[in-house]
């Protein structure tokens, strides 16, 4: 299965306490300078890399970042908004039209982007959403929210990519509106009511976690609804959206996972995995290829124990034989 990099794993690592971040010595290297620093690093592990639009990758710096990433892809674009201050209460459900309408075009800007460099799309709307309670015109902001998914979903239809939509339950809005997987799929069937049927989900499994919501089970649920497009992976404490390392926590259900997304068959289609890290303290090339190479180990484990004998002992509902079988390909007796 091919791997994609989000290049926001190798910044300065701000937060809130130290606004400087942990790595100073990053704050100023350009989007191709980093590039060039994961790449020689990274080479033989990632296929392709994901930035945001306009703030990493845009119109002025491409022909600079294509040639430092030495013939690896943009497999996809993401959505800015949150990182602009003008959105701070909302971009596409912003209760100011005018404000409402820049989120809209630069949205719209960004998915032409993606078209014209045949990069898939991602919308993850961390900024649409509310900190209080009497805050926000709910019905309002669903109804806006929907509409600019829905314009941007048709612009990427025109340009023949996928809209991955991306889930979370808080930050930077306390209150994230798409805050987890049944909204998402509320979105993605308002939609499809409009003929619009090229969206997918992209689950960022931390932000699942953060919810309580299993990664196996809803990467078969979706696979089922047809809408299984991209993984973000990393794993964390579930309080927090740590985005650690893969398989550094919550093992088990990273195996689970790894086994129903190859009865999925996914990436037989082109998905990838792709990595969504934010090492603060470690060094990040080193945490990236630690990454992928636990996961290539967690997927040889779900090989070794997805078959008839877990199968069967599903359909019973035999947790013990179940893991049995899981201690087995562990090396247990």
């Amino acid at each position: 299965m091919k791997t994609s990099l989000g290049i926001w794993a190798f910044g300065s690592m701000v937060t809130r306490f130290v606004p400087g971040g942990y790595k100073p010595s990053h704050a100023g290297e350009s989007t191709s300078e980093r590039v060039s620093r994961v790449v020689e690093r990274l080479d033989d592990l990632i296929d392709g890399y994901e930035f945001h639009y306009p703030q990493e990758l845009s119109e002025k710096n491409l022909d600079e970042v294509r040639g430092a990433l030495g013939g690896h892809d943009i497999y996809c674009l993401a959505s800015g908004l949150h990182l602009d201050p003008r959105f701070g209460r909302g971009g596409l459900v912003s209760p100011d039209e005018a404000t409402r309408a820049e989120a809209l075009r630069q949205t719209v800007a960004a998915v032409d982007f993606a078209g014209g460099l045949g990069s898939h799309f991602i919308i993850w709307p961390g900024i649409e959403g509310y900190n209080y309670p009497f805050q926000t015109p709910y019905k309002e902001s669903w109804a806006w929210l929907v509409d600019g998914i829905g314009q941007a979903a048709e612009r990427c239809r025109g340009h023949g990519i996928l809209l991955f939509l991306e889930h979370k339950n808080s930050e930077p809005a306390m209150n994230i509106l798409m805050r987890n997987v049944g909204m998402t799929l509320h979105v993605i069937h308002k939609l499809r009511a409009q003929g619009l049927d090229n969206v997918r989900v992209n689950m960022d499994w931390q932000h699942l976690i953060m919810n309580g919501e299993n990664l196996a089970e809803y990467a078969a649920l979706l696979a089922a609804e047809g809408v299984l497009g991209h993984q973000h992976a990393n794993s964390g404490w579930g309080t927090f959206d740590d985005d650690n390392m893969v398989g550094a926590t919550r093992f088990m259900e990273t195996v689970e996972l790894a086994i129903e997304l190859r009865r999925a068959r996914y990436g037989e289609n082109g998905e990838r995995i792709g990595f969504d890290l934010y090492p603060y303290t470690e060094d990040a090339v080193d945490a990236v290829r630690r990454s992928v190479i636990q996961w290539r180990f967690i997927d040889s484990l779900a090989e070794k124990i997805d078959g008839p004998d877990l199968r069967e002992a599903q359909m019973r509902k035999d947790a013990v034989r179940a893991y049995e079988l899981v201690y087995a390909a562990l090396g247990g007796d």
